[in-house]
């Protein structure tokens, strides 16, 4: 794994790269290991290009025990799954375009003491977007590689992305 800043002067905007799918995983890992409050988490990025297994290693980082298969809630939007805080995976792939949260129940999830990860995040009205939050962009650029840009709203990603290998 690799990161680097994508600007600079910016200290809330990161790109790691993966090269395998086992990577990925451990990239949500490290960073599901480092939560400990309540966040919102937006995965964007085509079919395949690594949010699920992303969020299957969130997931592990936030101690959702082995024995529970970590699967994409595509047809049931939402998956709760026990661990060291509450993790909530939500799919809006199959809804259309934008989708009202409070009609789906997201706002209430999203007020939960627990960590919430949103693949599709762009069925959602830019002004229901939660101002803390971090904003993960897969883009593959190989077989299994992936450049994940990381965008931070209202918290510090220098200490989420600490020792990172660079």
């Amino acid at each position: 794994m690799n990161t680097s800043s994508a600007l600079p002067s910016d200290p809330n905007r990161r790109t790691v790269e993966t090269h395998t799918a086992d990577q990925t995983i451990e990239l949500g890992r490290t960073i599901g290991r480092r939560l400990n409050q309540r966040l919102v988490l937006f995965l964007y990025g085509d079919l395949g290009s690594g949010k699920t297994a992303f969020a299957q290693g969130l997931a592990r980082g936030l101690g959702v025990p082995d024995s529970i298969a970590i699967t994409s809630p595509t047809y049931t939007l939402v998956n709760e799954y026990p661990g060291r805080l509450l993790f909530c995976h939500v799919d809006l792939y199959r809804l259309s375009e934008p989708v009202d949260p409070d009609e789906i129940g997201l706002i209430e999830i999203f007020d939960q003491p627990g960590i919430v990860a949103v693949e599709w995040p762009e069925r959602l009205h830019p002004s229901d977007h939660p101002p803390r939050r971090l904003d993960f962009f897969f883009s593959p650029t190989g077989d299994n590689s992936r450049s994940i840009r990381v965008i931070a709203y209202g918290l510090d990603l220098a200490d989420l992305l600490k020792d990172i290998p660079i």
